[in-house]
């Protein structure tokens, strides 16, 4: 459910592993380029789609007799369109969240907001997290991923509907570290990029990703994710990939804050489009200072983003602050 890059992407993992899969669009003119030419060039230009790849813009179709309802809709568009789909969501079925982010107002994980508008329990709820750039893995390019539930069971299930030969799942329980380590590494690359910004270097770079980890750990911590899972592929895997590539949106658009654009200037680089961090830096921030969790550059990501901080302004505050412990 979701056309854009990452919803078409791994629409097509799932039918490269031999499930047959209904993409959903939002806009008509998507799912019938998609029937018509097995292209998607908007969102994921010169990846072409197997024949067991339907598309359609009629969501009930779409979600008839689904297995498994992959949610590939941005973190704060989630609750609106589950709202709309709900009734049409098959008994039993799997429900599977791609998005990244924690939501505005309520700060739900993706999971949490699945099982309140969906009414199903815990156990029913799956999340993606991975290094998983979208371009890439269309490209058939080998990578891995975790799928996480709270029902191992139906994790493996799930685990077997997404294997193929240039895409590995793992699976885990700790659904709570997959969604924070997914969240909270957007707001960490646009650290990254508005430091590739100002043209600062490896040692900076590693530097951000490395303490910006710590910061996301103690997160995971106190909301009693299990510390391992920050050390795999939902934690330092995505966090590395997405703080590193010119893929990432997240790392692109800090970049340009980096140079001195505006975040308007920004999105309208990105064709309008505005990267997950910049809505997400606000929420991890009023969750972090809700249950007392220490998170200094995520909490200067959102002044750069929504409080008009200068990003060189921002380079200096973090240095400056009081020295202490590594572990602290």
């Amino acid at each position: 459910m979701g056309a854009g890059s990452w919803g078409t992407a791994f629409a097509k993992v799932l039918a490269d592993s031999g499930t047959d899969v209904v993409l959903w669009a939002r806009r008509a003119e998507v799912a019938e380029e998609v029937t018509r030419t097995r292209v998607n060039s908007g969102y994921l230009p010169g990846a072409v789609l197997p024949d067991n790849l339907s598309a359609t813009h009629d969501a009930e179709r779409a979600l008839a007799g689904a297995d498994a309802v992959v949610l590939g809709v941005p973190s704060q568009t989630l609750r609106a369109n589950l709202e709309r789909w709900r009734s049409a969501l098959p008994r039993g079925a799997t429900l599977v969240s791609l998005a990244k982010g924690v939501e505005l107002g309520t700060l739900k994980r993706m999971s949490e907001v699945v099982r309140e508008v969906a009414g199903v329990p815990e156990d029913h709820v799956a999340v993606v997290s991975g290094p998983n750039l979208a371009k890439e893995i269309a490209a058939g390019q080998p990578t891995a991923t975790v799928i996480a539930c709270t029902d191992h069971d139906r994790a493996v299930a799930f685990q077997h509907a997404c294997s193929n030969s240039y895409f590995r799942p793992y699976t885990n329980t700790d659904v709570v570290g997959c969604e924070l380590g997914g969240a909270c590494k957007n707001v960490i690359a646009l650290a990254c990029g508005m430091a590739a910004g100002l043209g600062f270097g490896d040692n900076t770079m590693a530097s951000i990703i490395t303490r910006g980890l710590a910061e996301t750990a103690r997160l995971g911590a106190a909301l009693g994710a299990d510390p391992l899972t920050f050390a795999g592929l939902a934690g330092l895997g995505d966090l590395v990939a997405t703080c590193a590539s010119p893929l990432s949106r997240n790392r692109s658009f800090g970049e340009r804050l980096g140079r001195g654009d505006t975040v308007a200037q920004a999105q309208e680089a990105a064709h309008g489009q505005v990267a997950e961090g910049v809505k997400s830096c606000s929420s991890i921030r009023e969750l972090a200072a809700r249950i007392g969790v220490d998170m200094p550059i995520t909490d200067g990501v959102h002044r750069v983003c929504h409080e008009g901080l200068d990003p060189r302004a921002l380079t200096a505050a973090l240095l400056e602050r009081e020295r202490k412990a590594e572990r602290q």
